[in-house]
């Protein structure tokens, strides 16, 4: 009894020549094998991902493989643009500048006083914005928590430090900058920039933030984000209309805000990638592991 196994063939099949390739048998690792174009596949199917036609993520997220041109350079529009904005106001208001001009003649033809233009300038004040993001941080919150959501904490608390930092900012502008009224308005200075739009855009835009990822249909986010720009936009147009704040002061405090907002994003969505929807004790490993799992499902 022979201790080494026949090789697999017919009894006598003995070749004194070297085995020879057959045509039309693939070889796996065979260069140039029928129709693969890969060394490494034995059939004629194209890989599954080509080198050639892997894609980035298509917003830029972070640990994407390069380049990555989405999500870095909204976020720098975002952040860089509305600060350039600000910036140039600002300097044409201390200085006196042309924009001046063109803000007292909008002023003049949009300034009249009424009482449909005071409740929307309302709108924007603390005792009405401040309550209804509020509500929202403690509904994010008790959410978060029910779920087990990891750091639940932290979305609610961002968006409550950056109501927070709104008067530590606007302050300090209306007192350095100390710019005059409209005529409507008894004479008086530290105008600018407005601090109901202010109030008005980081409350309602903190709370869009926060609700944003609690809606999956998109058609619900799209209305919730066109709903707070239009609180917003009433808000600007009833200081206005009101005669309660120049235009410049509108505009210059919704490009500060914007700024704010944008920031905030920024946390939200690292939080929401590092975290994620991770339970108590749960390793980054076991989320990967689960969230592979529902997504094959």
């Amino acid at each position: 009894m022979r201790d080494t196994p026949r090789s697999q063939g017919t009894v006598g099949d003995f070749r004194p020549w070297p085995p020879q390739l057959r045509p039309g048998r693939a070889l796996a690792h065979t260069p140039g094998a029928s129709g693969s174009g890969s060394p490494h596949r034995s059939d004629s199917r194209p890989p599954q991902t080509p080198r050639d036609g892997r894609r980035s993520d298509l917003i830029g997220r972070p640990g994407t493989t390069p380049p990555v041109p989405g999500r870095p350079t909204s976020f720098l529009l975002l952040l860089g643009l509305p600060a350039l904005l600000f910036a140039l106001i600002t300097w044409q208001v201390v200085s006196n500048g042309l924009l001046l001009r063109v803000d007292r003649r909008v002023s003049g033809a949009l300034a009249h006083p009424d009482r449909f233009s005071e409740l929307l300038a309302d709108l924007g004040d603390i005792g009405v914005a401040v309550p209804v993001l509020t509500v929202v941080l403690a509904y994010v919150a008790w959410r978060g928590r029910a779920a087990g959501t990891y750091r639940w904490w932290l979305p609610p608390l961002a968006a409550a430090l950056l109501m927070a930092l709104v008067p530590a900012l606007v302050v300090p502008l209306k007192v350095l900058i100390d710019r005059p009224g409209t005529p409507v308005v008894p004479p008086g200075t530290g105008y600018y920039p407005s601090g109901h739009t202010a109030t008005a855009a980081v409350a309602y835009g903190s709370a869009t933030l926060l609700l944003l990822p609690r809606f999956r249909a998109v058609h619900t986010r799209r209305a919730l984000v066109i709903a707070c720009a239009a609180v917003n936009l009433a808000v600007g147009f009833g200081l206005v209309r009101r005669g309660y704040h120049w235009p410049l002061d509108v505009v210059a405090s919704w490009c500060l805000c914007a700024v704010l907002l944008a920031s905030l994003w920024i946390f939200l969505l690292r939080v929401g990638r590092t975290g994620g929807r991770r339970e108590f004790g749960e390793s980054e490993q076991s989320v990967l592991v689960r969230r592979l799992g529902e997504q094959s499902a």
